[in-house]
């Protein structure tokens, strides 16, 4: 991870206790991943790295905006971000990241790199659905959403009203007569 250095957290100089880190996460940070999901981006990561003896414990805490564009409208909102995640780096023989609160790294690295977590967490917390929050409340104004209205299923009833007074093929009736005359 050359171009994401600044992410690095070099522990072996680092006295025991807690550090804070901040970072400012801006669109140039996804390219590096190839995710191109969102237009725009400002999201603060707050990172409270506790040094133990034999352990540290991160604390990631963010908060912030992501520019994506509505599945319904395709109009662009932000999509606000608030998310916590707690990460546990112990020491061990070999390199494991199975869990994704724990993280083993051999007893010969000397820093981590979080920008992996940072991606992870901001892109997990982005909805599967996105709704501009003016189609929630029916404050956005667009010509998709009146397309959508107009193309919408009716209720039942309203169904069940429209065939009531449509006109009735007279051989219907003939059929309905002689169902009427078994009874």
């Amino acid at each position: 991870m050359k171009d994401l250095k600044e992410f690095d957290i070099s522990f072996i100089g680092l006295k025991e206790g807690n550090h804070q880190f901040e970072y400012i996460i801006e669109n140039k940070f996804f390219d590096f991943f190839k995710y191109d999901e969102f237009n725009n981006s400002n999201v603060k990561v707050d990172l409270s790295f506790l040094k133990k003896a034999t352990m540290f414990e991160l604390n990631f805490q963010f908060s912030g905006w992501v520019e994506v564009a509505c599945d319904l409208t395709n109009e662009l909102f932000h999509q606000p971000i608030e998310a916590e995640i707690d990460l546990i780096v112990n020491f061990g023989n070999e390199y494991n990241d199975e869990n994704e609160e724990l993280l083993v790294i051999p007893h010969s690295e000397f820093k981590i790199n979080v920008a992996q977590y940072i991606y992870e967490a901001i892109v997990l917390n982005v909805p599967l659905k996105r709704i501009h929050p003016g189609v929630e409340d029916g404050t956005l104004e667009s010509d998709v959403l009146e397309k959508l209205k107009e193309l919408e299923i009716k209720d039942l009833d309203e169904e069940i009203e429209e065939q009531d007074i449509k006109e009735i093929d007279p051989r219907w009736n003939k059929l309905k007569e002689y169902t009427n005359r078994k009874k």
